[in-house]
């Protein structure tokens, strides 16, 4: 496996859709491609557009089955990452002040 740069991980994640299917696949399971189109609404070009980005980044896998292929995260700090800029004060530990002496 490849090392993949931050800045490749942000640039994924960087299109709302896209965080919208790590959110789908955060539960540590996988997902069809057509179970991931109707938790997006979007339709299954965009859908596979976008997982195409995230697994280039190294955030998920895909495994074909048959006529389906699934997918699920394979860098599951990214939705620690996404909790806590949702939602800073859950993180505790980051909410500490810097001090310029």
């Amino acid at each position: 496996m490849r090392s993949i740069a931050p800045h490749e991980i942000f640039r994924a994640l960087s299109h709302a859709a896209r965080v919208r299917i790590v959110r789908e696949l955060s539960d540590g399971g996988e997902k069809c491609v057509c179970d991931l189109v109707a938790a997006c609404g979007l339709g299954w070009s965009t859908v596979s557009r976008h997982l195409s980005v995230l697994k280039k980044a190294g955030v998920v896998v895909d495994d074909k089955r048959g006529l389906q292929v699934f997918y699920r995260l394979i860098l599951p700090c990214v939705t620690s990452f996404i909790r806590c800029l949702e939602k800073p004060a859950s993180y505790p530990e980051f909410q500490k002040t810097a001090c310029c002496r």
